[in-house]
């Protein structure tokens, strides 16, 4: 949806009414995750549900649900056969919902874009099949929300759930009764988070994290780049970040608020800053903490930490040496390396080589 959104609300601003294609579920080695979106208007096309397997078919339903006023939910690939017809050739299964989309037909998407754009949560739930009304929109914010799905008990119940997703950044399809009752599976609503971007936090202002910045960026993270030298720590040097901070390492991490989302690289390799600044990532909720250097800067390291008091659990959660073992050398290699081991840790791979494995490439999402 991120990747569409800036042409569907100049059409949509303008007044014209188009088709919008959004990937709800997967199902074995799927090529796009749920949220992915194409948008149709006349013979133009933006964005992509399967990274080009079904996309003719999907344009051509988008152009008919677009006539015809009514949502479509569609499944491609249901078996290997069905899925090569239609040029799913992963042999994957996608369920496209396809909806008309209009000022008249969703009159918050205004309001989603916008806090979507200032990094604001909000989060958009769809009736996708059962007793309600297909299509019927709600969209929710941490203190409001706006539109119905049919009744104050459902509407209440997707409140409740799609802010608790909205914390989490998930996206996906949750189940309930008429009228909102959580013991029945009668209904489908797809649930669409749009999270402010996870943020990677990068610390030492050198040529290694000019690298690791851009290669954040790239993975769709708020890359903030923190270094206790002004010299150093510029945005003429790191033009890709977000955000350049010039002040001591730990007392940055101290004054932010630190999520299971966020990223910590420590790519100082010098105690005088990294000790300190280990000292309290290693206690915050983020969900990775790595730090560069060599196996003789790693035991000099943790004899420090231990020290300083961290205890062998806290210890544990210490990624380092930084990154997958690839044998990379250049700050660019480097930072593959070590995107490379944050994918790893998302999706649960081996980090292996494919050849070298067998069964499903992607597990389900």
């Amino acid at each position: 949806m991120r990747d569409v959104l800036s042409q569907i609300i100049k059409w949509w601003s303008a007044g014209e009414k188009f088709g919008l294609a959004t990937v709800v579920g997967t199902f074995r080695s799927a090529p796009r995750p749920p949220g992915a979106a194409m948008a149709v208007l006349g013979d133009e096309a933006v964005g992509s549900v399967s990274g080009g397997c079904v996309e003719g078919a999907v344009y051509e339903l988008a152009q008919e649900v677009t006539a015809a006023g009514e949502p479509v939910l569609q499944r491609y690939g249901v078996s290997d056969d069905e899925a090569f017809s239609v040029g799913l050739t992963c042999g994957g299964i996608i369920d496209v919902l396809v909806e008309p989309v209009s000022r008249d037909t969703y009159p918050e998407l205004g309001e989603v874009a916008a806090s979507i754009a200032a990094h604001e949560p909000v989060a958009v739930a769809t009736v996708l099949s059962g007793p309600g009304r297909a299509g019927a929109r709600r969209v929710v914010w941490p203190g409001r929300a706006s539109g119905s799905l049919g009744t104050p008990r459902l509407d209440a119940a997707i409140d409740d759930d799609a802010r608790g997703m909205l914390a989490q950044g998930l996206t996906g399809i949750r189940r309930y009764g008429a009228r909102g009752e959580r013991r029945l599976d009668d209904l489908s609503v797809f649930v669409q988070s749009f999270a402010p971007p996870p943020r990677l936090l990068v610390f030492g202002a050198i040529d290694f994290a000019a690298a690791v910045a851009r290669i954040g960026k790239f993975l769709g993270y708020h890359v903030v780049v923190c270094d206790a030298r002004p010299v150093f720590a510029t945005e003429k040097r790191f033009p890709e970040a977000d955000e350049v901070v010039v002040k001591w390492p730990h007392d940055y991490l101290t004054s932010v608020t630190v999520d299971e989302r966020t990223v910590i690289c420590v790519l100082t390799h010098d105690p005088k800053f990294d000790v300190p600044l280990l000292e309290v990532a290693l206690r915050t909720r983020a969900g990775y903490v790595g730090a560069m250097g060599s196996r003789r800067t790693h035991d000099d390291r943790i004899t420090r930490l231990r020290e300083a008091g961290l205890t062998e659990e806290e210890l544990t959660r210490l990624r380092s040496p930084i990154g997958l073992d690839l044998g990379a050398r250049t700050p660019e290699e480097t930072a593959v390396a070590i995107a490379a081991e944050l994918i790893q840790l998302r999706w649960g791979g081996s980090g292996r080589p494919l050849t070298d494995t067998t069964g499903r490439i992607h597990g389900e999402i």
